[in-house]
């Protein structure tokens, strides 16, 4: 089944448009530290930052740095082991409507039909049929699938499982939208078109967006603010702002220097990251052959 075409579309978006609005999300000063038996793994030291409404924010950083782990902390699906992560007012005590995540794999339903995987979190809260039909539609045609409502999911390219993904995401209407790597396993083309269309889609909603990802391009194209995360135990070590025209591509000039600060900021906390894989693949060595000497 071929890739619908994207509506053409014109943004006007400020860098700054979000800098005088209240923060959404507010982290401040959180530890995350993953427990093994008696052994201890801090992911995450002394993380703070703040999220306006409306703001467009790329998390990078090296493998292993805890992106992932702080995302989570976000969506309720972890608790801190120190700090405070607020949405408003509130502290973030578990998981909410109000923040939704997507995931690298678009994990539809492949028992049911593409509108029935957009209506799932709908019906779950208990919404209308009628009204479900009407929200589904509605964020299908803003995807670029109006008309692939009744498909079924072994019949869409990777591209379409991820804009169905993030139909049923959107069409929850969260106040903030967690993205985990979503394009990662998408060929480049169809990566191209979809960092084309998430622009326009957050520009058409205005929702909060935190998007994680280890491509420093895609994060120069979509972010408003990249945050770059140091090496385990994951920090904020550097704020970029990105100022660049949209829509934007990845073969922008204009985004070519932002791309190299990025890069620039990760290479010692490359090396770094590096460094402890390769210390934490030893000292899983040595572990197991002191189990097989003493057996």
């Amino acid at each position: 089944m071929a890739m619908p075409q994207a509506a053409a579309y014109t943004l006007d978006v400020s860098p700054g448009r979000a800098a005088a609005v209240p923060p959404t999300l507010r982290v401040r000063s959180v530890r995350k530290v993953f427990q093994s038996g008696k052994r201890s793994l801090v992911a995450l030291e002394d993380v703070s930052f703040e999220v306006a409404a409306g703001d467009f924010v790329c998390l990078v950083g090296p493998s292993g740095c805890g992106k992932s782990t702080l995302l989570n902390l976000i969506a309720g699906l972890e608790r801190p082991s120190q700090g405070q992560l607020l949405l408003g007012a509130r502290t973030i005590t578990g998981p909410g409507a109000d923040r939704v995540v997507m995931f690298q794999e678009s994990a539809l339903f492949p028992w049911l039909n593409v509108q029935d995987n957009v209506e799932f979190g709908l019906q779950l809260a208990g919404v209308s049929r009628r009204e479900r039909r009407t929200r589904s539609e509605q964020y299908l045609d803003l995807v670029g699938l109006g008309g692939f409502g009744r498909a079924w999911t072994h019949e869409l390219s990777g591209g379409m499982k991820q804009r169905v993904a993030l139909a049923r995401a959107l069409v929850l209407d969260p106040r903030v939208l967690l993205m985990d790597e979503p394009f990662a396993a998408l060929d480049a083309q169809t990566r191209d078109r979809l960092l084309l269309e998430v622009q326009r889609i957050w520009q058409e909603t205005g929702k909060t967006i935190i998007f994680v990802t280890h491509n420093v391009r895609e994060a120069a194209v979509l972010a408003n603010r990249v945050l770059v995360m140091g090496a385990r135990p994951g920090r904020i070590r550097a704020e970029i702002p990105v100022s660049a025209p949209r829509p934007r591509e990845l073969r922008g000039v204009d985004l070519l220097g932002v791309a190299n600060r990025i890069s620039d900021e990760l290479v010692d906390e490359m090396a770094q990251a590096e460094q402890q894989e390769r210390e934490i693949a030893a000292a899983s060595a040595a572990h197991h052959m002191g189990v097989r000497a003493r057996g």
